[in-house]
């Protein structure tokens, strides 16, 4: 199958891979395999896994590597259409009506109209990224009702027309797994799940985003999220806790504060509940880092 103009100069999932890599997000192999795959076959991207694995980061990484606009829908319990794809603008039509003869007012013109991502997305003559982030927080219903948007790409606007897309969206949907995705969504994806790193590679992401860090550094904190992982938390870390941990004992460590003191006392950037907090404080000391250069 020829590769779309979309991702030319790509033409192996290697050849994305080493585009995410520049820019700056780590992918493995069956994951950057995955998104070609989906380039390449016109496919959505469906990316489950915990929270904090870099789903979305994953999904902003492709954009940049695309070149296209990132266009967010963030789904939500009780989402529908109108949040999703276009409202009109009441306030300012009723103001119209006010301020001027009714009958010479176009209340249906491009003024009032206040595009959502669904809409954005199709308008965006440049093409874009559409992201769906967090598709298992949404009911039943605007899963089909996204379903029979993605199969054509148009949207009905009763007052005015079909929006058909200009060129169609890159689209990529993330799952934290909360709820099971109705089967003919999954079957019009290409689908990967995301787990968490592996240890070497984890060390690789916190040394690509946080420079000041020393490789032992990264290696050690790593290993104690990884402990922190296994403990029956309501928040586990992510990656970008991972990161973010070992920035701020580093910036302890260089303010003065001695290994593992200066892990214990920047915990709060690795576990963010207090139920989490309460359970660990008599387990810390097992699980911090000792010695890091």
């Amino acid at each position: 199958m020829a590769v779309t103009p979309d991702i030319a100069g790509i033409s192996a999932p290697e050849d994305l891979r080493r585009a995410l890599t520049d820019a700056q997000y780590l992918a493995d192999d069956a994951l950057a395999t995955a998104a070609y795959l989906g380039l390449a076959l016109g496919k959505p991207l469906l990316l489950e896994g915990a929270p904090g694995v870099g789903k979305t980061e994953a999904a902003k990484a492709l954009g940049g590597v695309l070149g296209r606009n990132v266009i967010r829908l963030q789904c939500f319990e009780g989402i529908d259409a109108a949040a999703a794809l276009y409202e009109w603008n009441y306030p300012a039509q009723m103001l119209a009506i006010r301020q001027a003869n009714a009958d010479h007012v176009n209340l249906y013109a491009e003024d009032y109209l206040l595009e959502r991502p669904l809409l954005q997305a199709l308008r965006d003559p440049t093409g874009s990224l559409l992201l769906i982030d967090e598709i298992d927080r949404s009911d039943h219903e605007f899963e089909a009702f996204l379903l029979e948007f993605l199969s054509d790409f148009t949207i009905s606007i009763p007052e005015t027309g079909t929006v058909r897309a200009a060129r169609p969206p890159v689209v990529v949907l993330t799952s934290n797994r909360t709820r099971d995705l109705h089967e003919a969504l999954r079957r019009r994806c290409v689908y990967h799940w995301i787990d968490y790193p592996d240890a070497t590679l984890e060390a690789d992401i916190v040394m690509a985003r946080a420079s000041s860090v020393a490789r032992a550094t990264a290696e050690a904190v790593v290993g104690s999220v990884g402990l922190l992982r296994a403990e029956p938390l309501a928040k586990p870390p992510g990656v970008a806790e991972t990161v973010e941990w070992a920035e701020a004992a580093t910036l302890l460590n260089a303010q003065g504060a001695r290994w593992p003191e200066a892990f214990k006392r920047s915990i709060g950037v690795a576990l963010k509940d207090h139920d989490d907090m309460t359970y660990m404080a008599e387990r810390l000391s097992a699980i911090l880092p000792g010695e890091a250069a």
